[in-house]
């Protein structure tokens, strides 16, 4: 499911900042308003390039565990033996 705007940002900026307890309003990206709760404030480009790179760590995570699970099933359907990562991706 897609987050919205503001929850990217908030994750993003989490990601950057821990202890940010801050809040975001606005549901357009131009038209959000962060309170930064007292933390130094980061720019909007920094803010859009952590984003652009969680994005691009869950794509490649997903991928990763699509590859694992088609290679796992691939030995099981040859009668090979596993590796441990295989075995576990089947075993959730």
């Amino acid at each position: 499911m897609e987050q919205t705007i503001s929850i990217k940002y908030a994750k993003a900026i989490l990601s950057i900042h821990p202890n940010w307890r801050g809040t975001i309003e606005g549901d357009l990206e131009n038209e959000l308003v962060i309170n930064w709760d007292g933390k130094e404030e980061i720019s909007v480009a920094d803010i859009q390039a952590k984003i652009t790179e969680m994005e691009t760590a869950e794509a490649d995570a997903i991928t990763a565990k699509a590859n694992l699970k088609a290679s796992a099933k691939t030995k099981l359907m040859a009668g090979e033996a596993l590796t441990e990562d295989e075995a576990s991706m089947l075993v959730i």
